[in-house]
């Protein structure tokens, strides 16, 4: 397993850039979480005037083989049917990412079924795949140390890419049958809780279907007995190639100063994993939302994260990261355009 170094944020602006956000055209505070976000990104960009200029979602799709078991209400071909409408720009995420400014990358990090990979124009498509999906983790590991430790560095080279283009702030969503399953066990190792308390109804289960996954999953945990695993380990048993593609992403992104909104419970389960393996992602780190998964409020709780939004969204594939990333670019405006109370010969209370 590799070492993956982020450096902890740089304070000496905070006391400047707060006092930049107070002095601007308002009562202090009448802004209230769009002056923390401000602040933050003044931060990470390490000025007091932040800005957003090339916004971008980057969508990770990969197979899950304990899909096969039934710990989903659809089939594992939905992943490649996906890609496909993704890159003919039909999805939920093609929608918002146009209504907010943003730039779409969807990266194969390993779907098993064919798909068509013509993308329109302005979407771009990177094959970064794995492998034709994970195996089966009722019965053995996901995919092997090596897999995950590739997979993660794969991640964090594409982030770095995305950022040497320009990329200033980044949101990261998925695809995947049966990743919420997944991101049910890895949240269950990572915050140590029972497992029903995060396993909930994924794609649309009935009770008699969420029963089945709560029954599935127990099998998969009861495999790797009471073994204490690593962050690391936790990937490799019950990850999918997209979360820890995205997991290396998180790193990357971090690694290159850039603003992360983070989406919901799927894209939060790789977060557990990238902060365990390099704690000062964190601080990069701008939560969207508060998912209708059940689950994610105990991610957001355990990561100690207030999010922008509660929605009552459960889509994935970075939906409430675009909504998020369009906060975080009007919370730049507030601190980079605003006039202050001497600019505009506005009288101070």
């Amino acid at each position: 397993m590799k070492d993956y170094d982020v450096p902890p944020l740089d304070n000496a602006l905070r006391a400047d850039l707060r006092a930049r956000i107070d002095s601007r055209t308002k009562p202090p505070g009448s802004l209230g979480m769009l002056e923390d976000l401000a602040l933050r990104l003044g931060l990470i960009q390490r000025s007091v005037t932040p800005r957003i200029h090339n916004p971008r979602i980057a969508v990770f799709a990969g197979d899950h083989g304990a899909a096969a078991s039934g710990v989903s209400a659809y089939p594992a071909a939905v992943t490649g049917q996906m890609v496909s409408n993704f890159l003919a720009g039909g999805a939920a995420i093609n929608a918002l990412a146009r209504a907010n400014g943003l730039a779409l990358s969807i990266i194969d990090a390993g779907v098993a079924s064919d798909y068509a990979t013509d993308a329109v124009e302005g979407i771009e498509y990177v094959d970064a795949a794995l492998g034709p999906g994970t195996r089966n983790y009722l019965f053995e590991p996901a995919m092997s140390a090596a897999q995950a430790d590739n997979a993660i560095g794969r991640g964090v080279e594409l982030a770095l890419s995305w950022a040497d283009g320009g990329c200033d702030a980044i949101g990261f969503g998925e695809m995947g049958i049966g990743n919420t399953a997944s991101a049910s066990l890895i949240t269950k190792l990572m915050c140590g809780v029972p497992l029903d308390d995060v396993v909930g109804r994924g794609t649309g289960l009935d009770d008699a279907g969420l029963a089945r996954k709560r029954n599935l999953l127990r099998q998969a945990q009861e495999r790797v007995g009471s073994r204490l695993l690593t962050p690391h380990e936790v990937l490799a048993e019950f990850g999918g190639f997209e979360i820890a593609m995205m997991t290396g992403a998180y790193i990357g992104a971090a690694r290159a100063g850039i603003g992360i909104v983070v989406d919901g419970f799927i894209a939060t389960s790789a977060l557990l994993i990238a902060t365990a393996l390099a704690p000062n992602v964190r601080e990069y780190c701008f939560f969207a939302h508060r998912s209708a998964e059940t689950g994610h409020a105990i991610q957001l709780a355990y990561l100690d994260a207030h999010p922008m939004l509660q929605l009552g969204m459960r889509l994935g594939e970075g939906s409430g990261a675009a909504l998020g990333l369009s906060l975080l670019r009007s919370a730049a405006a507030i601190a980079s355009e605003m006039a202050g109370f001497d600019d505009a010969g506005v009288s101070r209370a």
